[in-house]
């Protein structure tokens, strides 16, 4: 071999991409990224932030602000027309966690057991009961408007015809609320009912086969076997039903716009009208506040209880 091709330095190799160095091109993923983040800053962290700032002040919304401190979460406790939305709100959020979401557990059980025997019936009750939930609640509101009808309406047809007392449902203090709630049930049983057939499915066979084996009876197996395993779903239905019913709006303002007297007044819609028609901004902004703190403790206190259960 000779000696001067034996001393040739060998070959550069060529030169590397960027995307292999520090601060190289590194930064393309974030830019596909940056206009979700964009657009979450605007619309979602900007109006929470300036929302809470707007809470501590005294604003219309005409004229400059006016720092009032805790004033408008202290007004809260005195405000007797807050004081009845909330326990509305609550008696709705106790009926979808008592009523609504046990009612949705049945109907799951049911189309996973031999109450519905073919695949094909159990698909066919799957899209059934989804329909009310992405109804517009527009329609929902016609619909059930003509079924509370006081002279013609579906409902004291039949209770009539059974011979029990008939109701002004939508003018009548005294039962404006459960007629909300029946609205509710109907609107949202399928999705949560849904939400259980999905935790059912999880369970396998063989855990249930087992347990007839050992001699559990259906009712057994069920409350045995069955819930455990369903614990962490009923903890999702019971804490979404729990932060949504702090938030129910559309349904009780296009049926009652939250009357009779403020039968049906829920935080929402008294938040709506705080804000949007006697324009006293920061005291709403308070009251949307209240709403989130009030949600996020007993979803906590849900979380923390199902913890120590579970132990």
């Amino acid at each position: 071999m000779d000696t001067e091709s034996a001393n040739a330095a060998p070959p550069e190799p060529p030169p590397k991409s960027g995307r292999g160095r520090p601060g190289g091109s590194n930064i393309a993923p974030y830019l596909f990224l940056l206009p979700f983040f964009l657009i979450y800053a605007v619309f979602l962290i900007y109006p929470v932030l300036a929302a809470f700032r707007l809470s501590f002040y005294e604003s219309s919304g005409f004229g400059g602000d006016t720092f009032t401190g805790l004033d408008n979460y202290a007004r809260l406790v005195g405000d007797s027309r807050y004081l009845e939305a909330l326990k509305n709100t609550t008696l709705y959020a106790l009926a979808s966690v008592f009523i609504l979401s046990p009612l949705a557990l049945l109907v799951a059980v049911a189309i996973r057991s031999f109450v519905v025997p073919t695949a094909a019936f159990k698909s066919f009750y799957r899209i059934i009961f989804f329909l009310p939930f992405i109804t517009s609640f527009v329609v929902i509101a016609l619909m059930f408007n003509l079924i509370f009808n006081n002279d013609f309406g579906l409902l004291n047809n039949a209770l009539s015809a059974l011979g029990l007392p008939t109701f002004n449902w939508l003018n009548n203090e005294r039962v404006a609320l459960l007629a909300i709630i029946l609205v509710a049930i109907w609107t949202y049983l399928g999705i949560n009912a849904l939400y259980f057939l999905a935790g059912l499915q999880n369970i396998p066979e063989e855990v249930l086969e087992a347990a007839a084996v050992d001699g559990a009876s259906r009712l057994q197996a069920f409350w045995r076997v069955t819930l455990p395993l369903l614990r962490p779903v009923i903890l999702f239905v019971v804490v979404q039903a729990t932060i949504f019913s702090y938030q129910i709006f559309e349904i009780p303002f296009l049926l009652t716009a939250g009357g009779p007297s403020d039968s049906t007044l829920t935080l929402a819609i008294y938040l709506y009208e705080v804000g949007f028609r006697e324009f006293d901004r920061g005291y709403a902004a308070a009251i949307g506040y209240s709403m989130a703190i009030i949600a996020v403790v007993l979803a906590a206190i849900q979380l923390l209880a199902a913890r120590r259960f579970d132990r």
